[in-house]
């Protein structure tokens, strides 16, 4: 599998260390499909990782695309941690983000068509940019994540998600995302308009379950069927 793409920016890669991120692509070409979904892996993984969740959810007529990260990772803190101490990473996997999204609408997806999916790190970072850049997305599937920015920070965002399907699916305990997040996530979204899933799983180890697969693709399967 070989990358589809170069998501350049152009820019000074000290500042944007996501400029050439290398963009995989499977399941149905971009020409077919009816929908497009974004895989955002998590800390130390690789786009490959996350498409096999991609396959996993079985979404025939949908095309796949996973990005991957400068480094294995999406920026070097915490997603706790004050956010200028994850800079210049974090806006530069929001841009990165923000220029595949772009991608898809040049390809013929509505911008209603695109769903963002992440795992961990990835889920905070899918969190992030769909509260920075509100609109009507298909869904937005969040595996073990959550808004980024330390204990007690405002995580407040204007605008609308227009009923957009949220699932925020997380462990309780997890080691790195702690379940007041996810609760605070869930609260913001759906203040922001969102149709908000919360899934709790006690003593879930930092992994994704099967259950969790199928809850997403009941999410995701009526969220990407193009009438």
């Amino acid at each position: 599998m070989a990358p589809a793409r170069r998501l350049n920016a152009h820019s000074d890669s000290r500042l944007d260390p996501h400029q050439r991120a290398a963009l995989y692509q499977i399941g149905a070409t971009p020409a077919s499909a009816t929908a497009a979904l974004i895989l955002l892996h998590g800390r130390g993984g690789s786009a490959r990782d996350v498409l096999l969740l991609g396959e996993e959810l079985r979404l025939p007529g949908v095309s796949l695309f996973a990005p991957q990260a400068e480094g294995y990772t999406w920026y070097p803190n915490s997603f706790l941690a004050p956010i200028a101490s994850n800079e210049p990473w974090l806006s530069s996997a929001l841009n990165m983000v923000a220029r595949l999204v772009e991608h898809c609408v040049v390809l013929g997806f509505a911008r209603a068509h695109v769903a963002i999916a992440g795992f961990s790190q990835g889920a905070c970072l899918a969190c992030e940019f769909v509260a920075r850049q509100p609109a009507r997305y298909a869904a937005l599937l969040a595996f073990t994540g959550g808004l980024i920015g330390p204990p007690g920070a405002d995580l407040h965002h204007a605008g609308r998600l227009d009923g957009t399907p949220v699932l925020l699916s997380s462990g309780d305990p997890d080691p790195h995302v702690p379940w007041s997040r996810v609760e605070e996530t869930a609260e913001q979204f759906t203040a922001m308009g969102a149709a908000v899933t919360l899934k709790q799983h006690r003593n879930r180890p930092h992994t994704i379950l099967p259950e969790e697969i199928a809850q997403a693709r009941a999410l995701l399967v009526p969220a990407l069927t193009v009438s």
